[in-house]
């Protein structure tokens, strides 16, 4: 096996270098954390640090109306995405609205890979999650503010689509958080329901810290993102691709 460490680009054009590294995280985004850490380190740096002298919006304020829209995060190295068990990787979406916000959201559906557990939970609500921030340009830099973690539950028969997530996104900032803002009001802990606490825990941590975002790369059909949750914290690595 050829070590990439190694392999010059200087031949390769941005896309082959984008085709090569979405080929080389097809389907392993279900990997255990730790293979996934493992995986960017021994074979996905290069493409990240090739890709990232190759970003053709180096400046955060031409950035922002490239990544409006809907994208769907493939491969990703953030703890708290699978911190509950069930994720329907297919039906999880990052959206950013031109009015500043942003939210990633999420179906959860227990026992859904399984043909066994998929009878025995056929009975139980899907579990739907969002996690709302406001972004902007400051200084040449993502400004990102947590704003709410908001969960409904619904009929898993009816899967989580790209408009009902949007939907829900909207509503949610038209219902709770703008007048909350405007009353400067941001709940300072979470209210979370049907979680046992270590759980409700993890996601206060989230809440409650102040993080960096950096694209890396970002255009029209990528975007490769660099998160760190505390300067002691290890960043983290998302790959998400447009889906409109």
């Amino acid at each position: 096996m050829v070590n990439v460490i190694t392999k010059a680009f200087n031949s390769w054009s941005t896309q082959e270098i984008k085709n090569e590294l979405l080929e080389l995280v097809k389907g392993r985004d279900t990997e255990p954390l730790s293979a996934k850490v493992n995986l960017y380190k021994n074979e996905l740096l290069p493409y990240f640090e090739e890709l990232s002298q190759r970003n053709p919006f180096p400046i955060v304020e031409d950035q922002l109306p490239i990544v409006l829209g809907v994208w769907v995060p493939i491969w990703s190295t953030i703890p708290f995405h699978d911190n509950l068990p069930g994720r329907i990787r297919e039906q999880s979406y990052q959206i950013f609205h031109d009015d500043g916000y942003y939210a990633n959201i999420a179906r959860y559906a227990l026992g859904h890979e399984s043909s066994f557990w998929k009878k025995v939970s056929s009975r139980l609500p899907a579990y739907d999650f969002m996690v709302m921030q406001k972004y902007e340009a400051r200084d040449n830099q993502w400004w990102i503010q947590n704003v709410g973690i908001f969960q409904t539950f619904r009929n898993r028969e009816i899967p989580l689509s790209v408009d009902e997530a949007d939907n829900w996104f909207t509503e949610i900032v038209n219902a709770k958080v703008k007048p909350a803002l405007q009353k400067g009001n941001l709940p300072e802990t979470l209210k979370l329901e049907n979680l046992d606490r270590n759980t409700v825990k993890k996601y206060e941590k989230t809440y409650l810290a102040n993080f960096s975002l950096e694209h890396l790369y970002v255009d029209c059909d990528l975007r490769l993102v660099k998160t760190q949750r505390e300067a002691s914290q290890r960043p983290s690595y998302t790959i998400a691709v447009p889906i409109r």
